[in-house]
């Protein structure tokens, strides 16, 4: 897991409007650090201080927070799949959160990123009322499917 003052934002200028810094204050306690320009317009309000999980519709919001605390212990990133609602369109997106650890062994932030699936002009200005989550994935080694032995039998006899 990176500590936060290993992440250079020099490193990716372009995509800085697209990132957020989300705190862990307890579980189910994310507030928000740090939004780029592109999510507060999204979302039409300065998103500092706000828990991450009020963005996200009740249900998933309470999937999000096992999502991020089991992340946090692995320490692993954790991928969502999701759609964006507004007042009319909605616009598919992933968001990430990659575990930061302030000091060896001790995650206290995660660094995000907003990357829409479509064209933003598509949702024509109308601000995010929601996240509807579709899928949560966690990321990395400890959650990589692994090949899984099956039997095979031809006339009950074994042959795999």
């Amino acid at each position: 897991m990176p500590e936060r003052r290993a992440i250079d934002p020099t490193h990716f200028p372009n995509l800085l409007s697209q990132v957020f810094v989300v705190g862990r204050d307890a579980a189910g306690i994310y507030p928000l650090r740090l939004v780029g320009g592109f999510i507060a317009e999204l979302h039409a309000q300065d998103l500092r201080s706000r828990n991450v999980l009020d963005l996200f519709r009740p249900g998933d919001g309470l999937d999000l927070k096992a999502a991020l605390e089991a992340g946090r212990k692995r320490p692993e990133p954790v991928l969502v799949k999701a759609d964006i609602n507004t007042a009319g369109p909605s616009l598919p997106l992933e968001i990430l959160f990659l575990p930061l650890a302030a000091a060896p062994g001790s995650p206290e932030r995660f660094l995000g990123l907003y990357q829409p699936l479509g064209l933003v002009a598509r949702l024509q200005g109308l601000p995010a009322r929601e996240i509807h989550v579709a899928r949560i994935m966690p990321m990395g080694p400890a959650n990589q499917e692994f090949t899984h032995l099956r039997l095979a039998a031809v006339d009950g006899r074994r042959i795999a």
